[in-house]
């Protein structure tokens, strides 16, 4: 039985601008493509130049699943994996298993195939694939393919929100966050968005030596006009795949918010971006409680001094309240071995949380400093330093990864090896 493709009106041959209308732009996603002919690869690069996937950073190299596979052991997988094949069947779906042990578990795949074969097609959907395109492929296969997968208002958001918070005021919060945000986009190559959540002190404008006209609050003062295009707006870049949505630092108005206030601003950028920073004030509000009762990972910033210790177990106890049903806040420990001042130390600053700290990173004044001083990351200056390495660690942590290498079998895997055992 053949798999019966639709025509579709647009042919191999039109131009960008045959691409339907009605589309949405692509959210900031990675994707690579592998590609085995000339053609498909040509129509991909195509479309990596339309102008609903410009936020899109699209990588087309040549190879089979088999390279793919090989190529992602030392590599972390994208957002969405196209890849090329002319394997018959039994052999595309063996293949697939040994891609799925170094695929990591939200990567999207779409294969394009040389056989015309509804049963094969419903295997790689029961399998996990996302979906399977008959060769020859034009513009608007590609492009509709991604916006389906990804620009689908019933799907959750695409965004993983990381909220940072200090115990303290102080205790280096907003600095550890832009630098985790940048280390992140910059290891895993994925666009992150950091937003200023201190609208009348935030400093990320400073620490990215940035000064955009406008930012956060343009945003929150104007809920009606948010969607993805008036957000993209208001964003700066501050390198290849970070952008800030600064807050103004300034003290020209009140900024008084309730409960709700920041929740549109959150729900569009996660559509845009496949991480979102929350860089949030020591404080106690209804929008605080509310922005990090949502938030997917919680990351607490404390010094190892009793006043830290009791905010920070406020902090933790309110927030298992708020948030019954996911983990603990992870425990950054800052400033350690301040000379001459008396602390308490990693393993008893955890038990007494509950929590063991995910990373104690030392008082180091002229390394920071200089950083700040200058508008840049640690990592940026000195990725070999002890503090930049911590960060990357960090990094990996909340990205749900210890290591690259050696990655845990993910679901797509698991499908897998279930369809196949069923079929032997």
């Amino acid at each position: 039985m053949s798999l019966s493709v639709e025509a579709d009106p647009f042919s191999a041959e039109e131009t960008d601008q045959a691409t339907p209308l009605t589309l949405r732009p692509i959210p900031r996603i990675s994707i690579q493509a592998f590609c085995l002919t000339g053609e498909v690869a040509e129509v991909i690069d195509r479309t990596g130049k339309d102008r609903r996937v410009a936020k899109v950073h699209l990588i087309v190299r040549s190879g089979s699943i088999a390279d793919a596979t090989e190529f992602y052991r030392s590599a972390s997988t994208p957002n969405l994996l196209i890849l090329e094949t002319h394997d018959e069947p039994q052999d595309l779906m063996d293949r697939l298993s040994g891609l799925a042990e170094v695929c990591d578990p939200s990567t999207k795949v779409v294969i394009i195939g040389h056989y015309n074969d509804v049963a094969l097609y419903r295997e790689l959907i029961r399998a996990g694939v996302s979906e399977y395109l008959v060769a020859p492929i034009n513009l608007a296969d590609v492009i509709g393919t991604i916006s389906d997968i990804f620009v689908d208002p019933s799907a959750k958001p695409l965004g993983r929100t990381i909220a940072f918070i200090g115990a303290k005021g102080g205790v280096g919060s907003s600095t550890l966050a832009h630098n985790i945000s940048w280390a992140l986009s910059e290891t895993f190559e994925n666009e992150v968005v950091i937003a200023d959540l201190d609208l009348p002190f935030g400093t990320a404008n400073i620490d990215f030596d940035q000064d955009p006209p406008q930012g956060i609050a343009e945003a929150v003062f104007s809920p009606n006009r948010i969607d993805e295009v008036y957000l993209d707006r208001l964003l700066t870049e501050c390198s290849k795949h970070l952008s800030l949505l600064a807050a103004p630092s300034s003290l020209e108005r009140v900024y008084d918010f309730d409960a709700e206030a920041f929740s549109p601003i959150v729900e569009t950028a996660q559509r845009t971006a496949p991480t979102v920073i929350l860089d949030i004030p020591h404080g106690w509000t209804s929008w605080i409680s509310t922005t990090l009762a949502r938030a997917d990972e919680i990351v607490i910033t404390a010094a190892p001094d009793l006043a830290n210790l009791r905010n920070a177990k406020s902090l933790m106890d309110a927030l298992k309240k708020l948030r019954p049903n996911d983990a603990a806040p992870r425990l950054i420990l800052n400033q350690s071995g301040v000379p001459k001042k008396p602390e308490i130390s990693a393993s008893d600053f955890g038990s007494a949380l509950g929590v063991k700290p995910l990373a104690t990173i030392p008082f180091d004044p002229p390394t920071f400093g200089k950083a700040a001083n200058a508008g840049r990351m640690i990592g940026q200056l000195n990725p070999k330093h002890p503090i930049s390495q911590t960060i990357n660690q960090v990094a990996f942590a909340l990205a749900g990864r210890r290591e690259v290498q050696g990655k845990k079998k993910p679901k797509l895997a698991a499908i897998f090896s279930r369809f196949t055992s069923k079929k032997k």
